[in-house]
């Protein structure tokens, strides 16, 4: 062979070889990825072409699919009571993608998850229709309607778990949108999607898991958990060191209480009680920052929650002078917390000290109800001890039976609770949140733990409070969570 020959040879050669080597590339190292790819559309047809499963909660489904007369996308996804149940299922958009339960467990439940294969085999050899699997949750219908009626046309969050277990039995966020009405893949889809996205008010944000707020005096409960648990205190009926007026270290600032209150030297339970500033903000300096750090991490603060939906991490500054470990000791300064992770801190205290990792998904189920997956219930760590645990209970009881948590007072049962009354905007000019967090509490321990917040209502600023705006939601919660166990 000559010698232009034979470069033409080895030119092809090595075209053909980089063809195989592409081809081999695209097949296997990048086939997830373009099976994925939002512009693959024969996989966003595949996903429409058979009836989704189902999002269940008390054992009925909360979505469904419908029949379309469309030539590319045989089904649509359909919820009940979609905006009482869009923070817990998120949306499921021919045009607009996926998101929260049904975007993380969409193999299940439109059949294409690996775990399904052998389903999806029989019914190639059967004939039978191909449909997907089901997510069965932790939530309780009756808790999750009280938590959105409670809330109403106010802007606010409710997250309820089960101490004991972790399990999310009520996830709501107002206002909220129907999933439903951008399921498709039309103009009218379309319409919708485009006013939720410019409407001021957020509606598809998650409050509940995705907004961090000032905690105001609800993040008083951590910092008393502090303090028993670095032995500053040890016994919640001593009088404190806590004169009136305190002033900020560093400062000559006073810090100051809301109120003509009981705060000189008061003890730790009657702080509590009535939400002295100035001795929770001298409790948090004393404490100081790098124990207060510690605490606030162990309840869950500065990192993300998986539930399995992303909650935002819950922020307790790092980087502190005296008079801002004051502040942020009493929910203030840079401290800011998502509903589900002051959730979480009443369900440490309910739960003897121990705080269980919060879940919403019970157990994956195939097309034939078989389960695939089961969630079980995963200690995260312990706070504080049990012995701490239990005084704190007293304190919150305190607070509920005598205190600023009246409101939440349920007939024969026992109830702990904080309220928070959190400043918003610069120099507190805007209407402040409304918090309250809060666990019933029976022979068999505490069933449920609550955080509410309110956001923004229709009440006047000195009308504002989280045991005026909050702990009613709360009790409503709790109770409807006592009574589905009856």
């Amino acid at each position: 062979m000559n010698k232009p020959l034979r470069r033409i040879a080895i030119f092809c050669g090595l075209l053909v070889l980089a063809l195989l080597l592409r081809t081999n590339w695209l097949q296997y190292v990048e086939a997830d990825e373009l099976n994925s790819h939002e512009r693959n559309r024969r996989v966003l047809i595949e996903r429409y072409a058979s009836e989704r499963g189902n999002i269940v909660v008390d054992g009925k489904p909360i979505t469904g699919s419908a029949k379309t007369d469309d030539t590319d996308f045989a089904f649509k996804r359909t919820y009940l009571d979609g905006p009482m149940w869009a923070p817990v299922t998120g949306y499921a958009s021919q045009a607009f993608g996926a998101s929260q339960i049904e975007n993380i467990e969409d193999g299940i439940l439109t059949g294409n998850d690996d775990q399904l294969f052998f389903d999806r085999t029989m019914a190639m050899f059967t004939g039978d229709e191909a449909k997907g699997g089901n997510v069965v949750t932790t939530l309780n219908g009756a808790a999750q309607k009280a938590a959105f009626e409670g809330l109403g046309k106010k802007k606010g969050a409710v997250v309820a778990l089960e101490p004991g277990t972790g399990k999310i039995l009520a996830l709501a966020s107002t206002p909220s949108y129907d999933p439903s009405s951008f399921a498709g893949y039309g103009a009218k889809d379309e319409k919708s999607w485009n006013k939720l996205g410019k409407d001021a008010d957020k509606p598809m944000l998650n409050r509940a898991l995705r907004e961090t707020y000032p905690p105001g005096s609800t993040f008083k409960v951590v910092t008393a958990a502090a303090a028993l648990e670095h032995g500053v205190v040890d016994d919640i009926n001593a009088k404190t060191d806590s004169p009136l007026p305190w002033t900020m270290p560093g400062t000559t600032t006073e810090l100051v209480n809301e109120g003509n209150i009981p705060c000189k030297d008061a003890t730790l339970r009657e702080a509590l009680r009535v939400s002295c500033n100035t001795v929770f903000g001298k409790l948090g300096y004393n404490v100081g920052k790098d124990k207060m750090l510690e605490t606030a991490k162990k309840f869950g603060f500065n990192q993300e929650q998986f539930v399995p939906v992303r909650a935002n991490a819950s922020i307790f500054p790092e980087e502190l002078n005296d008079s801002q470990t004051a502040l942020s000791s009493i929910g203030q300064f840079d401290t800011r917390t998502t509903p589900l992770q002051m959730a979480m801190v009443a369900s440490a205290v309910a739960n003897d000290g121990k705080l269980m990792k919060p879940y919403m998904i019970d157990q994956l189920e195939a097309p034939n109800l078989d389960v695939i997956k089961k969630t079980e219930a995963e200690e995260m760590g312990q706070p504080l001890s049990q012995e701490h645990a239990q005084m704190l209970q007293e304190m919150m009881e305190t607070v509920v039976d005598e205190g600023t948590g009246r409101n939440a007072q349920i007939p024969n049962v026992t109830v702990g609770g904080k309220t928070g009354t959190a400043q918003h905007g610069e120099n507190n000019s805007k209407n402040p949140y409304a918090w309250f967090i809060s666990y019933a509490k029976g022979e068999n321990g505490s069933p449920v733990a609550v955080a509410v917040v309110v956001e923004d209502s229709d009440a006047t600023r000195d009308d504002i409070s989280g045991g005026g705006l909050a702990a009613p939601i709360a009790k409503d919660v709790m109770k409807a969570v006592i009574d589905s166990k009856k």
